[in-house]
């Protein structure tokens, strides 16, 4: 099952994703985390990909495809894969075709997480991430047992600078330029299928499953 997950910032696409590749039992492959695993390691790419990502704007295609596309070629991934964050352009999913193509493979779903615009904002200001593994919490929605600890690990609880509200005007605003007009790109493809993403995790997690048909 080779899939790709859509929706804007804040839709909860790392909260499903992790859901359907654990349900499915394929990894879930996030540009996010590629990204932010660089960023934190400090290394050359790390810190021209920390420009673009603190800026609120899209690191630029050939990078981004450069970099996912080698993910995928590892063995983990010969059975499937849930893609997240990526491809976040026409010209991204293009090149992502014209790869899986020469395998001779292609993509079997495009999952879209859809969210009003204005629900967003709120949703991503209560969003804390865990410093030490990567754990997702909201202060409304999901939150910690203790307040600023994960429940995981214990680790430190913080608010991403992508998530703090002037960044996510700018985030919105890439993504309906950018990102949203995949949607049509998939759907005119065969393979896209729309999820409602306003409700609770598990709410969503329910929709997914279904649309998923397991």
């Amino acid at each position: 099952m080779r899939i790709v997950l859509l929706g804007p910032p804040g839709a909860g696409k790392g909260t499903q994703a992790k859901d359907v590749s654990e349900k499915l039992s394929v990894p879930h492959i996030s540009s996010g985390d590629i990204f932010r695993g660089e960023m934190n390691a400090g290394t050359e790419l790390g810190k021209k990909l920390k420009e673009f990502v603190n800026a609120g704007q899209l690191v630029p295609d050939d990078l981004t495809t450069e970099i996912v596309v080698g993910r995928l070629s590892r063995d983990d991934c010969a059975s499937g894969y849930l893609l997240d964050g990526f491809p976040r352009t026409l010209a991204q999913a293009e090149s992502l075709d014209r790869e899986l193509g020469a395998k001779g493979q292609k993509l079997r779903v495009a999952l879209n997480l859809d969210i009003a615009a204005e629900k967003i904002a709120d949703r991503m200001a209560g969003r804390r991430m865990c410093r030490q593994c990567g754990a997702s919490y909201h202060l409304v929605t999901l939150r910690p047992k203790a307040e600023g600890v994960c429940d995981r690990c214990g680790g430190e609880l913080y608010q991403r600078d992508d998530d703090k509200p002037e960044t996510v005007k700018q985030r919105l605003d890439v993504y309906f330029r950018s990102t949203a007009p995949l949607v049509q790109y998939y759907q005119a493809k065969g393979i896209l299928k729309q999820v409602n993403a306003d409700g609770t995790p598990e709410e969503v997690r329910q929709r997914v499953f279904a649309a998923l048909n397991v």
